[in-house]
């Protein structure tokens, strides 16, 4: 389904539609990414809106050297590491204020498996940056490692060393937390 987007273009579909049909299927995906490099809700809105905003000016350079996914997460990067290098965010620091205030589910089950998964992301979004992108774009968004490798521009043995050094760090970091939970050292 990713090239059928650019073959359209070849046939003169309007970008528009194509930029929509991108919006629809990856934009999640898109704003999950963003907010795993950068911790921060509202920076990943900001930095999803400019990546679909640079994919619909460059709609027509898309080579189809790797998937469409692939391109707009490359893009989502590049847009993460210009924002974490520029003026504004080094000096800056903003207020996430924005919580999750759902009903609240009594069943002790629901409780235990949202706890669980909530400290296993803090374990991933305590990385280092090099080390929670691999394992986000491996984990969450189930890229090969071949795709991540050029997202991220290096070689795929990196990528496996990045996400082994990333899987033995959440390890331990979430054994730690759940030591904690349960009184044990």
């Amino acid at each position: 389904m990713d090239l059928e987007y650019m073959k359209y273009m070849s046939s003169g579909y309007d970008k528009n539609k194509i930029l929509h049909l991108l919006m629809v299927q990856y934009g999640q995906d898109v704003w999950n990414f963003a907010f795993s490099l950068t911790r921060q809700r509202n920076l990943a809105d900001d930095i999803r809106q400019d990546v679909f905003v640079k994919v619909f000016d460059k709609l027509d350079t898309f080579r189809a050297q790797s998937s469409v996914k692939t391109w707009l997460f490359s893009i989502t990067r590049n847009l993460a590491v210009d924002y974490r290098r520029s003026a504004f965010i080094r000096k800056v620091t903003l207020v996430d204020y924005i919580r999750d205030r759902g009903s609240r589910h009594s069943a002790e089950n629901e409780y235990f498996e949202k706890r669980d998964l909530n400290e296993a992301w803090k374990a991933v979004l305590s990385l280092p940056i090099k080390l929670r992108e691999v394992i986000t774009l491996f984990a969450h968004h189930q890229l090969s490692i071949a795709e991540i490798a050029v997202t991220l521009q290096i070689s795929e043995s990196a990528v496996k060393v990045r996400l082994h050094r990333a899987r033995k760090q959440v390890n331990e970091k979430y054994k730690g937390r759940e030591d904690a939970f349960y009184g044990e050292k």
